[in-house]
């Protein structure tokens, strides 16, 4: 009969995903809900010293499965580590981070093991001793609680929206034998993002520009700077080549739920609220009193973003020194 919960981990160069501390604590709330296990898998290479960091948020039991097949994130190695896994351990509920890997590799699981899967969750509890998983859907218009009536579920969860809360617990340690079994597809090259850049979906504030910058991110930036955020930019930013597509927010790009988002120069089309419409405080800056984007800001202001912004930066510089 299934039982417990199982995380599945995301680690990026021997350290873990903010995710992963945000599922770890989720899980182990539902875990307490269902009287339950909370177990956690640790897939990569070189990952067994990080594996105990674990412990404070409340794991009973962590996998570590830590082979050099396993240095580079492939959808077949670790669906196939994984599937084998899941299969033996039985668990009722699986959470991932709904990250570009979590996304990738929660969908391949779902067709491998035939389980139900609830993507990009804000939240998940118990009703009536049944899982409901809450998320958005039709770009943000509403939010719909859904259930699966298969077991294993499988719930991705959307990255910055979960508290991460520690309870340390002793646990067990179990290292797994790698088993990769067939690959059909192997990593060539890796291009990485220069500088110390912060993850935009990872990010507590985002700072994003649009057509109303005119190319002209160096205030977006520097603001994001100074604030300690993430910058991001609207798909026409992105197709007029002013972004890398790694900054793209929107329904088309990057889903992101900061605490604090500031659109600069962004109208506000449908796409791109799908993308940052769980902010939890949305400040916009446009000249256009009427642009859409006013509709969904908590805080807005009218006028030009290369006379607003310098003049938030100053402030923030003179608050912080």
């Amino acid at each position: 009969m299934a039982e417990g919960v199982l995380i599945i981990t995301e680690q990026r160069e021997g350290a873990f995903r903010k995710v992963t501390y945000e599922s770890v604590s989720e899980g182990r709330r539902i875990a307490d809900y269902l009287k339950s296990s909370l177990t956690a898998v640790v897939l990569g290479s070189g990952i067994e010293k990080i594996a105990n960091e674990l412990e404070k948020y409340g794991t009973d039991n962590i996998l570590v499965v830590d082979d050099p097949s396993l240095s580079e994130y492939t959808t077949d190695a670790y669906t196939n580590n994984l599937a084998d896994i899941i299969i033996a351990r039985e668990p009722e509920l699986i959470i991932i981070g709904a990250s570009i890997q979590g996304k990738d590799l929660s969908a391949r699981l779902a067709a491998r093991l035939d389980a139900g899967l609830a993507m990009e969750c804000t939240a998940i509890r118990l009703d009536k001793n049944e899982l409901v998983y809450a998320r958005q859907m039709y770009g943000g218009k509403i939010q719909a609680d859904i259930t699966i009536n298969s077991t294993p579920q499988i719930a991705a969860i959307r990255p910055n929206v979960m508290t991460i809360l520690e309870t340390p617990k002793s646990c067990r340690i179990e290292k797994i034998a790698a088993k990769v079994g067939e690959i059909k597809a192997s990593v060539i090259e890796i291009n990485k993002d220069a500088g110390d850049k912060v993850e935009l979906t990872e990010a507590d504030i985002v700072v994003s520009g649009g057509r109303g910058t005119g190319g002209d991110f160096e205030a977006i930036e520097e603001l994001a700077a100074v604030l300690g955020g993430a910058v991001g930019g609207s798909r026409s930013a992105i197709d007029e080549g002013w972004r890398p597509h790694s900054d793209q927010v929107g329904q088309t790009g990057k889903i992101v739920s900061p605490n604090l988002y500031i659109a600069c120069g962004i109208s506000g089309a449908i796409q791109h609220l799908a993308g940052m419409s769980a902010s939890k405080q949305i400040v916009a800056i446009n000249k256009d009193p009427e642009a859409p984007i006013f509709s969904k800001a908590d805080f807005g202001i009218v006028g030009d973003l290369f006379e607003v912004v310098p003049a938030i930066i100053k402030d923030v510089k003179k608050l912080r020194s």
